[in-house]
């Protein structure tokens, strides 16, 4: 009822809610929904669930089954699954459950920061979104020489086309797709954005919108977010590619762990340099011949 009302009255809420997982158990959550505005009008509602922690009860007496019963089941082996709580006070246990400031004030945060990010690109982009199928129509396979010399570069990085909407990947490698854990198929025609979360730095996202503009290389520690939702820091180095004739052809974007070592201990700056050297080698070796994607003149 209260979410109800929120929603009527174009208003932020925030409460606990106790939820239940799909094999019938419960859990508690700090539910948070605030309105997405647009020239005064709401166009979104923007919902974040934060998991409630458990806390210990010291004031109880006896054994409270429902909110030891995980221990319980990993201490005796007990299959739990039919077992009926008579009394019900593992279900008064969960909705006792309330959330402290900490939980609070991270659901806050959180929708704070996907609040700028939709603000961000609703400013620097004629749209907020462009869907999968949208970029993928307009993308084409690059020239089988030049994917056959990218190939061969070791280092995560993407390849996108500027002349193309909302400058989709083109060219993805093999070690940003291991670094990710995506699929190619899933990349290419992706806008980079796809790697952002909640809590990307806005600043980082303006600081790459700005050089791009600007034609001139840039890097950025940004936080990204792999498939399988956990996050890493990206040390991006991001650099036009220009052809034999000066125009530029792509942007390249080198990804790197900020956790990972490399084998022959060069510094992320020489292994990210490295890899805008060996693109821009192959890329200009092929200019002289067709261009690699049906694009028009930037003249």
């Amino acid at each position: 009822m209260e979410i109800r009302e929120a929603i009527r009255a174009e208003r932020t809420v925030q409460l606990s809610l106790l939820n239940y997982r799909k094999d019938g158990t419960p859990y508690s959550i700090l539910f948070h929904l605030c309105p997405v505005f647009v020239e005064g009008r709401v166009i979104h509602f923007l919902a974040v669930q934060v998991p409630i922690a458990r806390r210990s009860r010291s004031g109880r007496r006896g054994l409270v089954f429902g909110a030891c019963r995980d221990e319980v089941r990993e201490e005796l082996g007990f299959r739990l699954d039919s077992f009926e709580d008579t009394d019900n006070r593992g279900l008064e246990a969960e909705e006792l459950r309330e959330a402290s400031d900490f939980e609070r004030q991270k659901a806050t945060n959180a929708a704070k920061n996907i609040l700028s990010i939709l603000k961000y690109y609703r400013k620097h982009r004629d749209r907020l979104l462009c869907g999968k199928s949208c970029s993928l129509a307009s993308v084409v396979p690059l020239n089988s020489s030049l994917n056959i010399s990218l190939g061969r570069i070791k280092q995560s990085f993407v390849l996108t086309d500027p002349y193309l909407p909302d400058m989709p990947i083109v060219y993805a490698s093999d070690a940003f797709l291991s670094l990710t854990g995506y699929s190619r198929h899933e990349v290419l025609g992706q806008n980079c954005r796809f790697l952002n979360g909640p809590d990307t730095d806005v600043e980082a996202l303006q600081e790459i919108h700005d050089s791009i503009r600007a034609e001139q290389a840039c890097t950025v520690r940004v936080l990204n977010y792999r498939k399988d939702e956990s996050s890493f820091w990206n040390l991006l180095h991001i650099s036009p590619v220009r052809n034999a004739a000066g125009k530029i052809a792509f942007h390249v974007r080198v990804q790197i762990n900020e956790n990972s070592k490399d084998v022959h201990g060069l510094s992320p700056e020489m292994r990210q340099l490295s890899a805008v050297a060996a693109v821009k080698v192959a890329v200009r070796s092929l200019s002289a011949g067709p261009v690699p994607s049906s694009r028009p003149s930037s003249s």
